[in-house]
């Protein structure tokens, strides 16, 4: 199972989550008053784009900046983490 089924599966919520990102996910993200979000971490995301749709890490950042992060979908649209910037890339 993976951990996006298991998330899935735990909470009562349904998230949106970003096709073809899974190995990226983190975990679920709460925020007061919002339903729970799917959380995501960008240098995971940013890696599976070069990996996956052959781009450099330059056009990867830049189709991440301009086609995921700024996707807003609602209030359950997910979130993403910059772990490089936390120092703690996973």
């Amino acid at each position: 199972m993976s951990i996006k089924s298991d998330i899935e599966s735990d909470t009562d919520s349904e998230m949106l989550v970003a096709d073809g990102l899974d190995e990226a996910i983190l975990g679920v993200a709460y925020r007061a008053g919002s339903d729970p979000v799917m959380a995501y971490d960008i240098s995971k995301v940013i890696k599976i784009l070069m990996e996956r749709d052959g781009m450099s890490r330059e056009e990867a950042v830049e189709f991440y900046g301009l086609n995921i992060e700024q996707a807003y979908m609602g209030n359950r649209t997910p979130c993403y983490i910059d772990t490089e910037r936390l120092g703690e890339e996973t």
